[in-house]
């Protein structure tokens, strides 16, 4: 019983930090527009909302209701996931400072952020949204709530990636800079055998 009431407080802990995230967008946005940013979409900001929050209530439902067991071992590698996921999106927020929004803006003429995190990956913060979503559920085998919500928000992700990198697309550098850099894998660099020569 202990256990779920400690993922609870784990979920309400990350749900708070929506919240929290909410907040930071809000006075990002009104920074941006500030410098003459243009708006181009809420990114289904809508549908996250009401995709958070059923998540969150599924995920807790499923744990009561159909009693899951909680595995020590199962636990360690979904809570893994869950801090890559949060290191991730803190990542994003920190390369990207005031121009981190939920809804997809951009200033013209400005090149889009090409350090950090992103130099990697581009788009670390989705990647962390998906973990957070598959593994969070898991801490306590609430394996339903993974695959049913990884694939709603497989469709929402899919949806807000074609739209964000159009609008980036039409009014930065996003396809030049970002051409060969992957969306959501990393590249891991292959390392060449050391031959060596002989006199």
């Amino acid at each position: 019983m202990l256990t779920r009431y400690i993922f609870i407080g784990i979920i309400f802990v990350v749900f708070l930090q929506r919240m929290i995230e909410l907040r930071i967008s809000k006075s990002n946005e009104a920074y941006m527009l500030a410098q003459g940013a243009k708006k181009h979409s809420d990114n289904l900001l809508g549908a996250v909302k009401v995709l958070q929050i059923s998540w969150v209530v599924a995920a807790i439902a499923e744990v009561w209701y159909f009693n899951r067991p909680f595995s020590l071992t199962l636990a360690a590698v979904a809570v893994s996931l869950t801090i890559a996921g949060q290191v991730l999106r803190y990542l994003s927020m920190q390369a990207l400072g005031k121009r981190w929004t939920l809804s997809i803006m951009t200033i013209p003429n400005m090149p889009v952020v090409n350090k950090g995190i992103y130099l990697y990956l581009r788009h670390p913060n989705w990647l962390g949204v998906i973990l957070e979503i598959a593994a969070l559920p898991l801490i306590h085998g609430a394996y339903l709530t993974t695959i049913v919500f990884s694939v709603a928000n497989a469709f929402i992700i899919s949806k807000r990636v074609q739209t964000e990198e159009e609008a980036l697309a039409q009014n930065s550098d996003y396809t030049s800079v970002f051409a060969n850099r992957p969306r959501f894998i990393p590249k891991i660099p292959l390392i060449s055998p050391v031959t060596s020569g002989g006199n």
